[in-house]
């Protein structure tokens, strides 16, 4: 069986309002206020080592995810703020039942046209076995995040 079919990626684009800036700043520096903007999807973000927004730091989430409550600690791999592109690997938790591998990447980028955003998010993986689905409802959920944080950057004060 060739290890291939058990890697994947699948990608998703979210057009928003907020600058990538906004966006980025958001999820690199202050992940630990997403659940102002999304509660009923991420219930927490927690510094389990190093700093908010530094390469090397372990982040432990708690997050809602087809209606179960689960756990993800992972590591921040790259930080471009220039690109605003932030890349987490998955290292603990509920994922790592389903996935030998887990990265996940997001990136903000200025629309070609007018104000706000095109988020880009990436999940690349690798399967423990061919039973497992990919992982379209975490993109989805991703997505979802990603307007609920737009709305909360964007509302009036």
């Amino acid at each position: 069986m060739a290890s291939s079919a058990l890697t994947g990626k699948v990608e998703a684009d979210v057009e928003i309002k907020a600058s990538p800036e906004q966006f980025h700043d958001m999820f690199t520096n202050k992940p630990h206020h997403l659940h102002h903007a999304c509660n009923d999807k991420i219930q927490g973000c927690d510094l389990h080592e190093g700093e908010w927004g530094k390469v090397g730091t372990i982040l432990n989430w708690n997050y809602v995810h087809d209606g179960k409550v689960k756990k993800v600690k992972d590591v921040i791999e790259a930080v471009d703020p220039d690109k605003n592109l932030l890349t987490f690997r998955v290292v603990e938790g509920d994922l790592m039942e389903e996935y030998k591998s887990f990265r996940i990447t997001l990136q903000a980028s200025p629309k070609s046209e007018g104000s706000g955003s095109v988020v880009h998010w990436t999940l690349e993986y690798e399967k423990l076995h061919q039973g497992i689905d990919h992982p379209q409802t975490l993109l989805q959920l991703a997505v979802d995040i990603s307007k609920d944080l737009d709305a909360h950057l964007t509302k009036p004060n």
